[in-house]
């Protein structure tokens, strides 16, 4: 099994897991570390964010073949929540054990990793990738042109 298929069943199952917690057992947690700043109510958001996960998660194990797009939900899925991770640092809110700054300071480092864990597993990182990509782009511009 290849690295990168191993990798995206890996984060598929983590974020199914992690929706579910939101669902179930660490969703006073999850609630905490909503901003106050935030518009919407704070178990609506972790009940949201919870189903989201657990369905990206579910379609990136179950659904190989649509890997680069599930990938790029899931990268943009982490860039959104990241203003998230930043209010918790800067309000200084503790859950899941982040209890010092410096744990949640340490913490925003995680972020950009799963974002780039997020494309690479869906095969947005590799070489042959962006080849096939630019390809699928000419074809299409032949059929629009009628080259």
């Amino acid at each position: 099994m290849k690295a990168q298929t191993i990798g995206r069943i890996l984060l598929g199952s983590a974020m199914v897991g992690a929706g579910v917690l939101h669902l179930t057992t660490q969703r006073q947690e999850f609630q905490a570390q909503v901003p106050d700043w935030f518009p919407i109510d704070e178990d609506v958001t972790v009940v949201g964010s919870g189903v989201v996960e657990i369905a990206l998660g579910g379609a990136f194990v179950a659904l190989p073949k649509h890997r680069g797009t599930i990938g790029a939900l899931l990268a943009a899925f982490y860039v959104a929540i990241f203003p998230g991770n930043i209010a918790q640092y800067v309000e200084g809110t503790d859950a899941f054990g982040l209890d010092t700054d410096r744990a949640r300071f340490v913490r925003l480092f995680f972020q950009p990793v799963l974002v780039l864990w997020a494309l690479w597993a869906g095969g947005l990182l590799t070489r042959r990738a962006q080849r096939r990509r630019q390809a699928e782009a000419l074809a299409t511009e032949d059929v629009d042109t009628g080259e």
